[in-house]
Protein backbone atom coordinates (compact mmCIF):
# COMPACT_ATOMS: atom_id res chain seq x y z
CA UNK A 1 0.00 0.00 0.00
CA UNK A 2 1.40 3.62 -0.97
CA UNK A 3 2.00 5.56 2.15
CA UNK A 4 1.63 9.31 2.23
CA UNK A 5 1.75 9.41 5.55
CA UNK A 6 2.61 12.39 7.99
CA UNK A 7 3.20 12.94 11.80
CA UNK A 8 4.20 9.57 12.56
CA UNK A 9 2.97 7.01 10.25
CA UNK A 10 -0.71 8.37 9.45
CA UNK A 11 -2.48 7.32 6.38
CA UNK A 12 -5.28 9.06 4.72
CA UNK A 13 -8.70 7.53 4.99
CA UNK A 14 -8.75 5.83 1.67
CA UNK A 15 -5.73 4.12 2.63
CA UNK A 16 -7.53 2.81 6.08
CA UNK A 17 -10.24 1.55 3.68
CA UNK A 18 -7.69 -0.44 1.91
CA UNK A 19 -5.91 -1.79 4.76
CA UNK A 20 -9.42 -2.61 6.29
CA UNK A 21 -10.55 -4.62 3.53
CA UNK A 22 -7.53 -6.38 3.34
CA UNK A 23 -7.94 -7.52 6.98
CA UNK A 24 -11.02 -8.13 6.62
CA UNK A 25 -10.36 -10.92 4.68
CA UNK A 26 -11.34 -9.94 1.61
CA UNK A 27 -10.57 -10.86 -1.97
CA UNK A 28 -12.74 -9.38 -4.37
CA UNK A 29 -14.53 -6.15 -4.67
CA UNK A 30 -17.26 -5.40 -6.99
CA UNK A 31 -16.70 -1.17 -7.59
CA UNK A 32 -17.44 1.15 -10.24
CA UNK A 33 -15.78 4.44 -9.91
CA UNK A 34 -17.28 7.94 -9.79
CA UNK A 35 -16.14 11.58 -8.19
CA UNK A 36 -17.13 11.40 -4.86
CA UNK A 37 -15.26 7.49 -4.75
CA UNK A 38 -12.26 8.31 -7.02
CA UNK A 39 -9.91 8.52 -3.82
CA UNK A 40 -10.52 5.18 -3.10
CA UNK A 41 -10.04 4.22 -6.35
CA UNK A 42 -7.03 5.82 -6.21
CA UNK A 43 -5.74 3.80 -3.06
CA UNK A 44 -6.55 0.33 -4.98
CA UNK A 45 -4.34 1.00 -7.13
CA UNK A 46 -2.20 -1.64 -7.84
CA UNK A 47 -3.13 -3.82 -4.99
CA UNK A 48 -2.23 -7.44 -5.56
CA UNK A 49 -4.15 -8.68 -2.56
CA UNK A 50 -7.82 -7.46 -3.70
CA UNK A 51 -8.90 -8.47 -7.37
CA UNK A 52 -11.54 -5.32 -8.39
CA UNK A 53 -14.05 -6.27 -10.71
CA UNK A 54 -15.50 -3.59 -12.58
CA UNK A 55 -18.97 -4.49 -13.91
CA UNK A 56 -20.91 -2.29 -16.47
CA UNK A 57 -23.82 -0.70 -14.59
CA UNK A 58 -24.26 -0.50 -10.42
CA UNK A 59 -27.29 -2.75 -10.22
CA UNK A 60 -25.31 -5.18 -11.69
CA UNK A 61 -22.38 -5.11 -9.20
CA UNK A 62 -24.54 -5.14 -6.25
CA UNK A 63 -26.36 -8.54 -7.13
CA UNK A 64 -22.97 -9.51 -8.42
CA UNK A 65 -21.51 -9.20 -4.81
CA UNK A 66 -24.83 -10.98 -3.79
CA UNK A 67 -24.31 -13.79 -5.81
CA UNK A 68 -20.80 -14.31 -4.79
CA UNK A 69 -21.46 -13.84 -1.20
CA UNK A 70 -24.49 -16.47 -1.25
CA UNK A 71 -22.01 -19.38 -3.10
CA UNK A 72 -19.26 -19.17 -0.76
CA UNK A 73 -20.91 -18.12 2.32
CA UNK A 74 -18.35 -14.72 2.68
CA UNK A 75 -19.32 -11.70 2.97
CA UNK A 76 -19.83 -9.90 -0.45
CA UNK A 77 -18.09 -5.99 -0.46
CA UNK A 78 -19.02 -3.63 -3.26
CA UNK A 79 -17.85 0.44 -3.66
CA UNK A 80 -19.53 2.72 -5.56
CA UNK A 81 -19.74 6.39 -6.20
CA UNK A 82 -22.50 9.14 -4.47
CA UNK A 83 -25.81 10.20 -6.23
CA UNK A 84 -26.70 7.87 -8.74
CA UNK A 85 -24.10 5.47 -7.99
CA UNK A 86 -25.38 5.08 -4.86
CA UNK A 87 -29.35 4.55 -5.29
CA UNK A 88 -28.33 2.38 -8.00
CA UNK A 89 -27.56 0.04 -4.77
CA UNK A 90 -31.09 0.06 -3.72
CA UNK A 91 -32.80 -2.73 -5.56
CA UNK A 92 -29.91 -4.96 -4.35
CA UNK A 93 -29.63 -3.93 -1.05
CA UNK A 94 -33.29 -4.73 -0.58
CA UNK A 95 -32.85 -8.25 -2.32
CA UNK A 96 -30.00 -8.71 0.01
CA UNK A 97 -32.13 -7.50 3.11
CA UNK A 98 -35.38 -9.94 2.20
CA UNK A 99 -33.01 -13.18 1.70
CA UNK A 100 -29.86 -12.65 4.47
CA UNK A 101 -26.94 -12.16 2.10
CA UNK A 102 -24.23 -10.82 3.91
CA UNK A 103 -22.98 -7.72 2.48
CA UNK A 104 -21.20 -4.54 3.15
CA UNK A 105 -21.94 -1.56 0.44
CA UNK A 106 -19.46 1.46 0.51
CA UNK A 107 -20.43 4.48 -0.92
CA UNK A 108 -18.53 7.66 -1.58
CA UNK A 109 -20.39 11.08 -0.74
CA UNK A 110 -19.99 14.98 -0.88
CA UNK A 111 -17.52 16.52 1.41
CA UNK A 112 -19.22 16.57 4.77
CA UNK A 113 -19.34 20.55 4.67
CA UNK A 114 -22.22 19.91 1.55
CA UNK A 115 -24.10 17.71 3.08
CA UNK A 116 -27.48 18.80 3.27
CA UNK A 117 -26.60 21.72 0.40
CA UNK A 118 -27.98 19.94 -2.32
CA UNK A 119 -24.76 19.71 -3.98
CA UNK A 120 -23.76 17.82 -7.39
CA UNK A 121 -24.59 13.96 -6.98
CA UNK A 122 -25.43 14.44 -3.09
CA UNK A 123 -27.89 11.77 -1.89
CA UNK A 124 -28.76 10.66 1.72
CA UNK A 125 -28.27 7.14 0.75
CA UNK A 126 -28.36 6.29 4.73
CA UNK A 127 -32.18 7.56 4.92
CA UNK A 128 -32.78 6.13 1.74
CA UNK A 129 -31.82 2.43 2.51
CA UNK A 130 -32.19 2.42 6.48
CA UNK A 131 -35.54 0.56 5.98
CA UNK A 132 -34.15 -1.88 3.82
CA UNK A 133 -30.45 -2.93 5.50
CA UNK A 134 -29.65 -3.88 8.91
CA UNK A 135 -27.44 -0.60 9.39
CA UNK A 136 -26.50 2.18 7.49
CA UNK A 137 -24.25 5.14 8.49
CA UNK A 138 -22.10 7.86 7.36
CA UNK A 139 -18.64 8.75 8.36
CA UNK A 140 -18.79 12.25 10.06
CA UNK A 141 -14.98 11.99 11.60
CA UNK A 142 -12.10 10.30 10.43
CA UNK A 143 -10.99 8.70 13.40
CA UNK A 144 -14.05 7.01 14.10
CA UNK A 145 -13.61 4.84 9.91
CA UNK A 146 -11.60 2.18 11.06
CA UNK A 147 -14.18 1.13 13.56
CA UNK A 148 -17.48 1.70 11.77
CA UNK A 149 -15.75 -0.21 8.80
CA UNK A 150 -15.21 -3.07 11.37
CA UNK A 151 -18.52 -2.74 12.65
CA UNK A 152 -20.18 -3.09 9.42
CA UNK A 153 -18.34 -6.24 8.77
CA UNK A 154 -19.58 -8.03 12.06
CA UNK A 155 -22.87 -6.29 11.91
CA UNK A 156 -23.70 -7.82 7.88
CA UNK A 157 -22.16 -11.20 9.29
CA UNK A 158 -23.53 -12.15 12.69
CA UNK A 159 -27.60 -13.24 13.94
CA UNK A 160 -29.21 -13.08 11.22
CA UNK A 161 -27.40 -11.74 8.37
CA UNK A 162 -27.68 -8.66 5.99
CA UNK A 163 -26.63 -5.71 3.74
CA UNK A 164 -24.86 -2.98 5.78
CA UNK A 165 -24.23 0.72 4.19
CA UNK A 166 -21.25 2.89 4.88
CA UNK A 167 -21.45 6.21 3.48
CA UNK A 168 -18.08 8.01 3.42
CA UNK A 169 -16.86 12.02 2.25
CA UNK A 170 -14.62 12.63 0.25
CA UNK A 171 -12.73 14.53 3.16
CA UNK A 172 -13.08 11.27 5.25
CA UNK A 173 -11.23 9.44 2.32
CA UNK A 174 -8.72 12.59 2.32
CA UNK A 175 -7.61 13.20 5.56
CA UNK A 176 -4.90 11.86 7.63
CA UNK A 177 -5.70 9.78 10.56
CA UNK A 178 -4.53 6.88 12.47
CA UNK A 179 -3.28 3.63 10.71
CA UNK A 180 -4.90 1.11 13.37
CA UNK A 181 -7.67 -0.68 12.23
CA UNK A 182 -9.49 -2.02 15.17
CA UNK A 183 -9.48 -5.82 16.42
CA UNK A 184 -12.28 -6.62 18.22
CA UNK A 185 -15.83 -5.35 18.00
CA UNK A 186 -17.64 -3.98 21.40
CA UNK A 187 -21.18 -2.59 19.79
CA UNK A 188 -23.46 -1.38 22.53
CA UNK A 189 -27.21 -2.60 21.78
CA UNK A 190 -26.43 -5.26 19.26
CA UNK A 191 -25.90 -8.56 20.98
CA UNK A 192 -27.27 -11.11 18.53
CA UNK A 193 -28.88 -14.03 20.17
CA UNK A 194 -26.57 -17.40 20.31
CA UNK A 195 -28.25 -19.28 22.57
CA UNK A 196 -31.32 -21.80 22.71
CA UNK A 197 -34.05 -21.59 25.40
CA UNK A 198 -33.67 -24.99 26.60
CA UNK A 199 -36.85 -24.90 28.16
CA UNK A 200 -38.99 -23.77 25.08
CA UNK A 201 -37.12 -26.16 23.06
CA UNK A 202 -37.85 -29.04 25.39
CA UNK A 203 -41.23 -28.69 25.12
CA UNK A 204 -41.65 -28.13 21.32
CA UNK A 205 -39.99 -31.94 21.39
CA UNK A 206 -42.73 -32.79 23.96
CA UNK A 207 -45.45 -31.97 21.39
CA UNK A 208 -43.19 -33.00 18.32
CA UNK A 209 -42.61 -36.70 19.50
CA UNK A 210 -46.50 -36.96 20.67
CA UNK A 211 -47.37 -35.99 16.87
CA UNK A 212 -49.20 -38.53 14.45
CA UNK A 213 -49.37 -35.74 11.78
CA UNK A 214 -46.03 -33.85 12.21
CA UNK A 215 -43.79 -32.28 9.32
CA UNK A 216 -40.62 -30.26 9.41
CA UNK A 217 -41.14 -27.08 7.28
CA UNK A 218 -37.47 -25.85 6.63
CA UNK A 219 -36.93 -22.38 5.03
CA UNK A 220 -33.30 -20.31 4.04
CA UNK A 221 -32.64 -19.98 7.26
CA UNK A 222 -31.90 -24.03 7.49
CA UNK A 223 -29.24 -23.36 4.12
CA UNK A 224 -27.80 -19.76 5.78
CA UNK A 225 -26.78 -21.52 8.87
CA UNK A 226 -25.31 -24.59 7.09
CA UNK A 227 -27.60 -26.88 9.37
CA UNK A 228 -28.45 -29.08 6.02
CA UNK A 229 -26.48 -32.41 7.37
CA UNK A 230 -27.96 -32.37 10.54
CA UNK A 231 -31.83 -31.59 9.12
CA UNK A 232 -31.26 -34.77 7.12
CA UNK A 233 -29.79 -36.48 10.61
CA UNK A 234 -32.93 -35.53 12.47
CA UNK A 235 -35.60 -36.25 9.60
CA UNK A 236 -34.08 -39.73 9.26
CA UNK A 237 -33.71 -40.44 12.99
CA UNK A 238 -37.62 -38.57 14.18
CA UNK A 239 -39.24 -40.13 10.49
CA UNK A 240 -40.78 -37.23 9.71
CA UNK A 241 -41.52 -35.55 6.49
CA UNK A 242 -39.47 -32.58 4.91
CA UNK A 243 -41.25 -29.79 3.40
CA UNK A 244 -39.38 -26.50 2.19
CA UNK A 245 -39.71 -23.41 0.81
CA UNK A 246 -38.02 -21.90 -2.66
CA UNK A 247 -35.74 -20.59 -0.31
CA UNK A 248 -35.51 -23.83 1.80
CA UNK A 249 -34.96 -26.31 -1.25
CA UNK A 250 -31.69 -28.24 -0.95
CA UNK A 251 -31.50 -28.26 2.63
CA UNK A 252 -32.38 -31.54 2.56
CA UNK A 253 -31.46 -33.67 -0.95
CA UNK A 254 -34.02 -33.48 -3.31
CA UNK A 255 -33.76 -37.69 -4.05
CA UNK A 256 -34.30 -37.76 0.05
CA UNK A 257 -37.21 -40.37 0.58
CA UNK A 258 -38.44 -37.99 3.24
CA UNK A 259 -38.04 -35.29 1.36
CA UNK A 260 -41.68 -34.07 0.02
CA UNK A 261 -40.89 -31.02 -2.19
CA UNK A 262 -41.84 -27.47 -1.84
CA UNK A 263 -44.87 -25.56 -0.13
CA UNK A 264 -46.72 -22.79 -1.03
CA UNK A 265 -48.22 -20.79 -4.37
CA UNK A 266 -46.42 -23.17 -6.96
CA UNK A 267 -45.85 -25.62 -4.59
CA UNK A 268 -46.70 -29.11 -5.09
CA UNK A 269 -49.83 -30.91 -4.15
CA UNK A 270 -48.39 -33.11 -1.23
CA UNK A 271 -46.83 -30.24 0.22
CA UNK A 272 -49.45 -28.24 0.69
CA UNK A 273 -51.91 -30.67 1.84
CA UNK A 274 -49.62 -32.53 4.24
CA UNK A 275 -49.35 -29.17 5.27
CA UNK A 276 -53.01 -28.22 5.45
CA UNK A 277 -53.77 -31.93 7.13
CA UNK A 278 -50.63 -32.05 9.94
CA UNK A 279 -51.27 -31.79 13.11
CA UNK A 280 -47.87 -30.50 14.30
CA UNK A 281 -45.58 -27.93 12.25
CA UNK A 282 -42.55 -27.69 13.22
CA UNK A 283 -40.78 -24.43 10.93
CA UNK A 284 -37.32 -23.77 11.21
CA UNK A 285 -35.88 -20.73 9.09
CA UNK A 286 -39.00 -19.16 7.52
CA UNK A 287 -40.62 -16.04 8.16
CA UNK A 288 -44.04 -16.99 7.07
CA UNK A 289 -44.67 -14.84 3.79
CA UNK A 290 -47.81 -14.74 1.95
CA UNK A 291 -46.77 -16.69 -0.73
CA UNK A 292 -46.44 -19.87 1.95
CA UNK A 293 -48.86 -19.53 3.67
CA UNK A 294 -51.92 -18.72 0.98
CA UNK A 295 -55.31 -17.68 3.19
CA UNK A 296 -53.64 -17.27 7.19
CA UNK A 297 -57.11 -18.27 8.38
CA UNK A 298 -56.91 -22.04 6.58
CA UNK A 299 -52.73 -22.41 7.11
CA UNK A 300 -52.24 -25.83 9.22
CA UNK A 301 -55.84 -25.20 10.48
CA UNK A 302 -55.15 -28.44 12.38
CA UNK A 303 -51.66 -28.30 13.99
CA UNK A 304 -49.64 -27.13 16.81
CA UNK A 305 -47.07 -24.56 15.22
CA UNK A 306 -43.83 -24.87 16.98
CA UNK A 307 -41.52 -21.97 14.60
CA UNK A 308 -37.68 -21.47 15.13
CA UNK A 309 -35.58 -18.70 13.78
CA UNK A 310 -32.67 -16.30 14.90
CA UNK A 311 -34.51 -12.92 13.80
CA UNK A 312 -37.49 -12.81 17.35
CA UNK A 313 -39.25 -10.11 14.61
CA UNK A 314 -40.12 -12.85 12.41
CA UNK A 315 -41.73 -15.11 14.74
CA UNK A 316 -45.59 -15.06 15.21
CA UNK A 317 -45.23 -11.83 13.06
CA UNK A 318 -47.84 -13.34 10.13
CA UNK A 319 -48.55 -16.58 11.39
CA UNK A 320 -49.29 -16.85 15.20
CA UNK A 321 -47.27 -20.16 16.67
CA UNK A 322 -47.98 -22.06 19.91
CA UNK A 323 -44.16 -22.58 20.72
CA UNK A 324 -41.66 -19.89 19.78
CA UNK A 325 -38.00 -20.24 20.09
CA UNK A 326 -35.53 -17.70 19.02
CA UNK A 327 -32.54 -19.40 17.68
CA UNK A 328 -29.73 -20.13 15.05
CA UNK A 329 -31.35 -23.37 13.14
CA UNK A 330 -27.87 -25.29 13.35
CA UNK A 331 -27.76 -24.91 17.26
CA UNK A 332 -31.56 -25.51 17.32
CA UNK A 333 -31.24 -28.91 15.63
CA UNK A 334 -28.07 -29.61 17.46
CA UNK A 335 -30.12 -30.22 20.53
CA UNK A 336 -33.23 -31.27 18.95
CA UNK A 337 -31.14 -34.18 17.67
CA UNK A 338 -30.41 -35.29 21.49
CA UNK A 339 -34.31 -35.06 22.34
CA UNK A 340 -35.04 -36.78 19.14
CA UNK A 341 -37.46 -39.87 18.90
CA UNK A 342 -38.33 -42.39 16.47
CA UNK A 343 -41.81 -41.96 15.69
CA UNK A 344 -44.72 -44.31 14.29
CA UNK A 345 -45.34 -42.40 10.92
CA UNK A 346 -45.47 -45.17 8.53
CA UNK A 347 -49.35 -44.85 7.71
CA UNK A 348 -48.75 -40.79 7.19
CA UNK A 349 -45.53 -41.26 4.92
CA UNK A 350 -47.62 -43.56 2.89
CA UNK A 351 -50.80 -41.31 2.64
CA UNK A 352 -47.97 -38.43 1.72
CA UNK A 353 -45.92 -40.75 -0.45
CA UNK A 354 -49.32 -41.86 -2.52
CA UNK A 355 -50.21 -37.94 -2.94
CA UNK A 356 -46.57 -37.69 -4.36
CA UNK A 357 -47.00 -40.42 -6.79
CA UNK A 358 -50.76 -39.59 -7.73
CA UNK A 359 -50.04 -35.58 -8.51
CA UNK A 360 -46.54 -35.11 -9.75
CA UNK A 361 -45.35 -31.95 -10.74
CA UNK A 362 -45.22 -32.65 -15.04
CA UNK A 363 -45.42 -30.80 -17.75
CA UNK A 364 -48.23 -32.77 -19.75
CA UNK A 365 -48.70 -36.33 -20.52
CA UNK A 366 -45.56 -36.41 -23.15
CA UNK A 367 -42.95 -35.65 -20.72
CA UNK A 368 -44.51 -38.07 -18.22
CA UNK A 369 -43.90 -40.57 -20.74
CA UNK A 370 -40.27 -38.92 -21.33
CA UNK A 371 -38.20 -41.89 -19.79
CA UNK A 372 -40.44 -44.61 -20.83
CA UNK A 373 -40.08 -43.70 -24.35
CA UNK A 374 -38.45 -41.00 -26.73
CA UNK A 375 -41.30 -41.29 -29.47
CA UNK A 376 -43.46 -38.56 -28.87
CA UNK A 377 -42.71 -35.65 -31.10
CA UNK A 378 -44.45 -32.15 -32.52
CA UNK A 379 -44.09 -31.69 -36.25
CA UNK A 380 -41.31 -34.32 -36.12
CA UNK A 381 -39.17 -33.39 -33.47
CA UNK A 382 -39.35 -33.39 -29.88
CA UNK A 383 -41.25 -30.63 -27.88
CA UNK A 384 -38.99 -28.30 -26.02
CA UNK A 385 -40.49 -27.47 -22.57
CA UNK A 386 -38.60 -26.42 -19.14
CA UNK A 387 -38.91 -29.35 -17.81
CA UNK A 388 -36.84 -31.22 -20.14
CA UNK A 389 -34.33 -28.33 -20.01
CA UNK A 390 -33.85 -28.73 -16.03
CA UNK A 391 -34.15 -33.09 -16.49
CA UNK A 392 -31.40 -32.50 -18.34
CA UNK A 393 -29.18 -30.10 -16.85
CA UNK A 394 -29.76 -32.25 -13.52
CA UNK A 395 -28.21 -35.01 -15.42
CA UNK A 396 -25.19 -32.82 -17.47
CA UNK A 397 -24.18 -31.00 -14.00
CA UNK A 398 -24.39 -33.06 -11.42
CA UNK A 399 -22.03 -30.44 -9.41
CA UNK A 400 -22.73 -26.98 -9.97
CA UNK A 401 -24.07 -23.53 -9.02
CA UNK A 402 -27.25 -23.08 -10.93
CA UNK A 403 -28.46 -19.77 -10.50
CA UNK A 404 -32.50 -18.53 -11.47
CA UNK A 405 -33.81 -14.98 -12.47
CA UNK A 406 -37.27 -13.96 -11.45
CA UNK A 407 -40.47 -15.06 -13.35
CA UNK A 408 -41.79 -18.54 -14.81
CA UNK A 409 -38.10 -19.61 -15.47
CA UNK A 410 -37.25 -19.30 -11.21
CA UNK A 411 -40.54 -21.72 -10.42
CA UNK A 412 -39.90 -24.08 -13.18
CA UNK A 413 -36.83 -24.47 -11.46
CA UNK A 414 -37.40 -24.45 -8.25
CA UNK A 415 -39.95 -27.11 -9.33
CA UNK A 416 -37.86 -29.56 -11.71
CA UNK A 417 -34.29 -28.96 -10.13
CA UNK A 418 -32.48 -31.78 -8.29
CA UNK A 419 -30.24 -30.55 -4.99
CA UNK A 420 -28.28 -32.57 -2.95
CA UNK A 421 -24.64 -31.32 -1.72
CA UNK A 422 -22.99 -31.15 -4.92
CA UNK A 423 -25.84 -28.72 -6.46
CA UNK A 424 -26.33 -25.43 -4.99
CA UNK A 425 -29.22 -22.89 -6.08
CA UNK A 426 -29.39 -19.09 -6.15
CA UNK A 427 -32.35 -17.04 -6.98
CA UNK A 428 -34.16 -13.75 -5.61
CA UNK A 429 -36.82 -15.10 -2.93
CA UNK A 430 -38.23 -12.35 -0.84
CA UNK A 431 -37.93 -9.45 -3.41
CA UNK A 432 -38.71 -11.01 -6.84
CA UNK A 433 -35.69 -9.17 -8.81
CA UNK A 434 -36.07 -9.20 -12.41
CA UNK A 435 -32.38 -8.77 -13.47
CA UNK A 436 -30.61 -10.69 -10.47
CA UNK A 437 -29.55 -14.01 -12.24
CA UNK A 438 -27.08 -12.90 -14.35
CA UNK A 439 -24.98 -10.63 -12.73
CA UNK A 440 -25.55 -13.06 -9.49
CA UNK A 441 -24.38 -15.88 -11.69
CA UNK A 442 -21.51 -13.91 -12.34
CA UNK A 443 -20.25 -13.42 -8.78
CA UNK A 444 -20.96 -17.01 -8.09
CA UNK A 445 -18.46 -18.00 -10.91
CA UNK A 446 -15.79 -15.26 -9.87
CA UNK A 447 -16.54 -17.06 -6.11
CA UNK A 448 -16.28 -20.74 -7.76
CA UNK A 449 -13.96 -20.76 -10.70
CA UNK A 450 -14.05 -24.55 -10.84
CA UNK A 451 -17.46 -24.82 -10.41
CA UNK A 452 -20.17 -24.84 -13.70
CA UNK A 453 -22.11 -21.90 -13.49
CA UNK A 454 -25.38 -22.33 -15.11
CA UNK A 455 -28.01 -18.93 -15.19
CA UNK A 456 -31.62 -19.91 -16.14
CA UNK A 457 -33.34 -16.66 -17.13
CA UNK A 458 -36.08 -15.26 -19.09
CA UNK A 459 -36.33 -13.48 -21.85
CA UNK A 460 -37.61 -10.42 -20.04
CA UNK A 461 -35.23 -10.67 -16.88
CA UNK A 462 -32.17 -11.28 -19.40
CA UNK A 463 -32.58 -7.69 -20.98
CA UNK A 464 -32.25 -6.09 -17.57
CA UNK A 465 -28.72 -6.69 -17.18
CA UNK A 466 -27.66 -7.69 -19.79
CA UNK A 467 -24.97 -5.75 -20.64
CA UNK A 468 -23.06 -7.49 -18.18
CA UNK A 469 -22.14 -9.76 -20.52
CA UNK A 470 -19.48 -7.76 -21.46
CA UNK A 471 -18.10 -8.22 -17.80
CA UNK A 472 -18.16 -12.04 -18.29
CA UNK A 473 -16.36 -11.98 -21.51
CA UNK A 474 -13.82 -9.19 -19.84
CA UNK A 475 -13.23 -11.73 -17.06
CA UNK A 476 -13.43 -14.80 -19.07
CA UNK A 477 -15.87 -16.61 -17.46
CA UNK A 478 -17.36 -19.78 -19.00
CA UNK A 479 -20.77 -19.51 -17.61
CA UNK A 480 -24.02 -21.30 -19.05
CA UNK A 481 -26.89 -18.86 -19.94
CA UNK A 482 -30.14 -20.09 -20.49
CA UNK A 483 -32.87 -18.28 -21.79
CA UNK A 484 -36.35 -20.00 -21.49
CA UNK A 485 -37.78 -17.46 -24.48
CA UNK A 486 -41.58 -17.31 -24.88
CA UNK A 487 -41.80 -13.51 -26.12
CA UNK A 488 -43.70 -12.91 -22.87
CA UNK A 489 -43.52 -11.58 -19.29
CA UNK A 490 -44.43 -14.53 -18.62
CA UNK A 491 -45.59 -15.09 -15.09
CA UNK A 492 -47.19 -11.68 -15.39
CA UNK A 493 -49.06 -13.20 -18.68
CA UNK A 494 -50.09 -16.27 -16.68
CA UNK A 495 -51.77 -14.58 -14.56
CA UNK A 496 -53.79 -12.32 -16.83
CA UNK A 497 -54.51 -15.41 -18.89
CA UNK A 498 -56.08 -17.53 -15.74
CA UNK A 499 -57.90 -14.19 -14.12
CA UNK A 500 -57.95 -11.81 -16.19
CA UNK A 501 -59.57 -12.74 -19.48
CA UNK A 502 -56.24 -13.13 -21.11
CA UNK A 503 -56.20 -9.64 -21.37
CA UNK A 504 -52.31 -9.61 -22.13
CA UNK A 505 -51.41 -6.10 -20.68
CA UNK A 506 -48.00 -4.34 -22.01
CA UNK A 507 -46.82 -8.20 -21.56
CA UNK A 508 -46.24 -9.45 -24.71
CA UNK A 509 -42.02 -8.41 -25.50
CA UNK A 510 -42.98 -9.05 -29.69
CA UNK A 511 -45.42 -5.98 -29.24
CA UNK A 512 -44.75 -2.93 -31.76
CA UNK A 513 -46.49 0.31 -32.03
CA UNK A 514 -48.40 -1.08 -35.87
CA UNK A 515 -50.03 -4.43 -33.37
CA UNK A 516 -53.18 -4.48 -31.68
CA UNK A 517 -53.44 -4.03 -28.41
CA UNK A 518 -56.14 -6.54 -27.57
CA UNK A 519 -54.34 -9.63 -29.59
CA UNK A 520 -54.88 -12.77 -28.26
CA UNK A 521 -53.11 -14.66 -30.87
CA UNK A 522 -49.56 -15.75 -29.97
CA UNK A 523 -47.55 -16.53 -32.95
CA UNK A 524 -50.27 -15.96 -35.49
CA UNK A 525 -49.40 -12.56 -36.76
CA UNK A 526 -46.34 -10.94 -34.48
CA UNK A 527 -43.77 -9.32 -35.47
CA UNK A 528 -39.89 -10.56 -34.91
CA UNK A 529 -38.39 -11.13 -31.48
CA UNK A 530 -36.06 -8.71 -30.64
CA UNK A 531 -33.00 -8.96 -30.05
CA UNK A 532 -31.93 -11.71 -31.88
CA UNK A 533 -29.90 -13.61 -28.90
CA UNK A 534 -27.79 -15.35 -30.60
CA UNK A 535 -26.22 -12.25 -32.30
CA UNK A 536 -26.43 -9.71 -29.41
CA UNK A 537 -23.79 -13.04 -27.83
CA UNK A 538 -22.18 -13.20 -30.99
CA UNK A 539 -21.71 -9.26 -30.75
CA UNK A 540 -20.12 -9.60 -27.15
CA UNK A 541 -17.67 -12.20 -29.21
CA UNK A 542 -20.03 -15.27 -26.50
CA UNK A 543 -20.98 -18.12 -27.85
CA UNK A 544 -24.51 -17.67 -29.12
CA UNK A 545 -26.56 -21.42 -29.75
CA UNK A 546 -30.51 -21.52 -30.38
CA UNK A 547 -32.49 -24.19 -29.73
CA UNK A 548 -35.99 -25.05 -30.60
CA UNK A 549 -36.24 -28.85 -30.27
CA UNK A 550 -36.34 -30.55 -27.27
CA UNK A 551 -33.61 -33.25 -28.98
CA UNK A 552 -31.52 -30.80 -29.42
CA UNK A 553 -31.15 -29.55 -25.74
CA UNK A 554 -27.82 -31.85 -24.50
CA UNK A 555 -26.27 -31.12 -27.53
CA UNK A 556 -26.21 -27.56 -26.86
CA UNK A 557 -25.08 -27.77 -23.13
CA UNK A 558 -22.15 -29.82 -24.26
CA UNK A 559 -21.17 -27.48 -26.33
CA UNK A 560 -21.19 -24.55 -23.95
CA UNK A 561 -19.61 -26.88 -21.25
CA UNK A 562 -17.13 -27.69 -23.36
CA UNK A 563 -16.63 -23.72 -24.50
CA UNK A 564 -13.87 -22.24 -21.24
CA UNK A 565 -13.00 -19.11 -23.23
CA UNK A 566 -16.14 -17.12 -22.18
CA UNK A 567 -20.03 -17.20 -21.18
CA UNK A 568 -22.45 -19.17 -24.37
CA UNK A 569 -25.78 -18.03 -24.20
CA UNK A 570 -28.54 -20.59 -25.28
CA UNK A 571 -32.09 -19.73 -26.05
CA UNK A 572 -34.51 -21.77 -25.68
CA UNK A 573 -37.61 -20.84 -27.84
CA UNK A 574 -40.82 -22.55 -25.94
CA UNK A 575 -44.39 -22.47 -26.18
CA UNK A 576 -45.57 -18.75 -25.52
CA UNK A 577 -48.19 -19.56 -23.49
CA UNK A 578 -46.23 -22.24 -20.93
CA UNK A 579 -48.14 -22.44 -17.55
CA UNK A 580 -46.66 -22.71 -14.30
CA UNK A 581 -48.75 -25.26 -12.67
CA UNK A 582 -49.99 -26.48 -10.19
CA UNK A 583 -51.12 -23.02 -8.73
CA UNK A 584 -52.77 -21.72 -5.26
CA UNK A 585 -54.56 -18.53 -6.58
CA UNK A 586 -53.49 -14.95 -4.55
CA UNK A 587 -55.73 -15.56 -1.42
CA UNK A 588 -56.85 -18.90 -1.59
CA UNK A 589 -55.98 -21.77 0.82
CA UNK A 590 -53.25 -24.03 0.07
CA UNK A 591 -55.82 -26.97 -0.43
CA UNK A 592 -57.35 -24.77 -3.39
CA UNK A 593 -54.99 -25.46 -5.92
CA UNK A 594 -55.51 -25.39 -9.56
CA UNK A 595 -53.58 -28.41 -11.01
CA UNK A 596 -54.54 -28.30 -14.83
CA UNK A 597 -54.53 -25.64 -17.38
Amino acid sequence: MQDTGRNGGEIKGAELFVKALIEEGVQTLFAYPGGMAIDLFDALYGQSELDVVLPRHEQALVHEADGYARSTGKTGVCLVTSGPGATNLVTGIATANYDSVPLVCFTGQVPTNLIGNDAFQEVDIVGITRSICKYAVTVRDRKDLGRIIKEAFYIAASGKPGPVVVDIPKDIQQEFGSSEYPKEVNIRGYKPNTGIHAGQLKKAMGILNKAKRPVLLCGGGVKISGAGALLTRFAEKTGIPVITTIMGKGCIPSSHPLYVGNIGMHGNYASNQAVSECDVLFSIGTRFNDRITGKISEFAPHASIIHVDVDPASISRNIKVDVPIVGDAKAALQLMLSEAERLQLEEWVQKIGDWKQKYPIRMGQQDQNQDQNQNHRSNGKQTLTPERILRSINTMFPKSIVVTDVGQNQLWTTQYLELDENRQLLTSGGLGTMGYGFPAAIGAKIGNPDTDVICISGDGGMQMNLQEMATAMALELPIIICVMNNGYLGNVRQWQEMFYNRRYSSTCLCYRKSCKRDCLNPDKCCPKYLPDYVKLAKSYEAKGIRVESGEDIEAALTAARENKSGPTLIEFIIERETNVLPIVPGGNALSDMIMEA
